[in-house]
């Protein structure tokens, strides 16, 4: 299994030059079948890594570019009259598949968003009064730009609650550029990428992950970062239940990766920037900066 994984990461890594940090996130978050929002600046690589991670993984891959006047049905399908038989037949909107790629998704209204929220959460959607399920295994990787940008909307925070993880490529450096030059179009190598594995070695890959140990000791630790946001007057916001979950399936997923079959601290280190930041408030913005100061503030033995 370890070096199935070692595999996914390097054949990504031969695209998405500098980043093997990100692409282990991503795999971890799809391995805790959670799903991912990217943020970043354009041209940074974010389609590429969701492209590319459903190629690794054999996942049917739909892309969805959300703007302005999108309307939910655009997503998720709508029925249309047949003159033949005189009925109404559903189709299916883009939603259908296996990994969705909503790109852009801060640039459509929040009504468009929220198509999306019961499809992560449920993995259905209902349209005319129906229940229909989603393939299984279902992903939403979402990218979006900074909010400074124009033409964006804030996310809500009920919407952002849902991605399990939120990640920044950021810059890649002088020596992966310099590759990146010299080397092969990215595009041109993404559609050369074959699976690695199938859809039963996937489910068993997530299956792994649940049996992941946590020793008392761990959940001890875990316990008090989660208590510590709570409690803090510099958190507005802290963890739910549902974000305290995240990041021990998170954790557990990195632990996984790096061919262990149990939790040490430093695997919810390595996820928890990514699982909270999203998710604290401050009066100052977002969390990141308080996850730094979170993982100073909270030994990792009781005192």
């Amino acid at each position: 299994m370890q070096k199935i994984i070692s595999a996914i990461v390097a054949d990504i890594g031969k695209i998405l030059l500098g980043k093997e940090h990100q692409v282990k996130l991503a795999l971890a978050c799809l391995l805790s079948r959670g799903h991912l929002l990217i943020e970043d600046l354009p041209g940074m690589g974010k389609t590429t890594l969701a492209h590319a991670l459903a190629r690794v993984l054999g996942l049917s891959y739909n892309r969805v570019q959300f703007t302005s006047d999108m309307l939910p049905a655009d997503i998720l399908g709508v029925s249309i009259f047949e003159r033949d038989s005189g009925q109404f037949r559903f189709h299916e909107g883009p939603v259908f598949c296996q990994l969705l790629l909503a790109d852009e998704i801060n640039r459509s209204s929040p009504k468009t968003q929220s198509a999306l929220l019961e499809a992560m959460e449920e993995r259905q959607v209902s349209v005319d009064g129906e229940t229909r399920p989603l393939p299984e295994p279902f992903f939403v990787i979402a990218t979006q730009n900074p909010l400074h940008q124009s033409g964006t909307f804030a996310l809500p925070e009920s919407q952002l609650d849902r991605f399990l993880m939120r990640i920044s490529l950021g810059y890649p450096t002088r020596e992966a550029e310099r590759a990146l030059f010299q080397g092969v179009d990215p595009r041109a190598q993404l559609r050369q990428l074959k699976p690695r594995i199938d859809i039963a070695a996937l489910r068993k890959m997530q299956a792994m992950v649940a049996q992941v140990k946590a020793s008392e000791s761990l959940l001890d630790y875990l316990e008090r970062l989660v208590q510590h946001t709570r409690q803090s007057p510099e958190c507005s916001v802290g963890l739910s239940p549902r974000g305290a979950l995240a990041l021990l399936h998170a954790a557990r997923a990195w632990a996984l990766i790096h061919g262990r079959g149990h939790l040490l601290p430093e695997d919810i280190q390595a996820v928890l920037p990514s699982v909270a930041g999203h998710r604290l408030q401050s009066e100052g913005g977002d969390g990141t900066r308080l996850v730094e100061r979170l993982m100073r503030q909270v030994d990792i033995i009781a005192a």
